[in-house]
């Protein structure tokens, strides 16, 4: 420093003199709080939108109920990926007829069945549908929580926008617990009928599909009369929806 400019040297007034180069117009910069916001709320926006759309193309490699299921180091968890063109056709239709008759109709959610749900106060009844259910077993966990049903309601949204129809399915049937430990159409066909999913035939995929509200407790392989009776009925829904017409393109 110069020996003169040295004498005129004031720390405080460049303090002062840093704090508004800091600041817009010498006041304080009020867009902070905005902008700490705006990327508390887009950052889980993108880490989202990365785990889902790249599934449009890759095949998880696992999925969060997998993890979370201590079963889950068993031999018959899913090893193989079948596509959906390679499984029977009356699984996805049997799959559908059970637990979601409108899947190729609606965007996600079925409103009519949410609403009958909170009518039928005192009642436990399923509204879910097979992207909601889908999107809980990939990424979330399981639970009746506020914030997990808001996670999932999201992650169906982006689902439906990003994937087609036929690929959910198919994600859904390579990843769904039909057993204990047992994950997707291939280790379920196999280890339950012996054969590959493509040649199951429609009882069988009936008998799969008749587990799949509480697959640890009931058993494809070992039906009960319950579990007899509502294959039974299952097939009947997959009569009057008209066969594989019904399936989405």
């Amino acid at each position: 420093m110069h020996p003169r400019a040295e004498a005129y040297y004031d720390p405080e007034m460049a303090r002062l003199k840093a704090r508004k180069r800091r600041t817009r117009g010498g006041r304080p910069n009020r867009r902070s709080p905005a902008r700490l916001l705006i990327i508390l709320v887009t950052l889980p926006c993108l880490v989202s939108l990365l785990a889902v759309v790249p599934l449009r193309w890759l095949n998880p490699p696992t999925t969060s109920f997998i993890l979370q299921d201590g079963a889950a180091v068993d031999k018959w968890v899913y090893r193989r990926w079948t596509p959906l063109a390679e499984i029977s056709a009356h699984l996805p239709l049997a799959v559908i007829a059970a637990e979601d008759q409108k899947f190729p109709l609606h965007h996600g959610f079925d409103l009519q069945a949410i609403q009958s749900a909170l009518e039928e106060k005192g009642r436990r009844r399923g509204a879910s549908t097979i992207s909601q259910q889908l999107a809980k077993n990939l990424y979330l966990w399981p639970g009746r929580s506020w914030v997990r049903k808001g996670l999932e309601a999201w992650l169906t949204l982006l689902m439906e926008i990003s994937w087609p129809k036929r690929r959910i399915l198919e994600i859904y049937l390579n990843t769904v617990e039909f057993g204990p430990g047992v994950y997707g159409a291939t280790a379920a066909s196999r280890r339950f009928y012996g054969r590959s999913p493509g040649h199951l035939d429609a009882r069988q995929a009936a008998l799969l599909a008749a587990v799949l509200p509480s697959p640890k407790r009931m058993s494809a392989h070992s039906p009960s009369p319950y579990v007899n009776q509502r294959a039974t009925t299952i097939m009947g829904w997959m009569e009057k929806l008209g066969g594989r017409r019904y399936l989405p393109r």
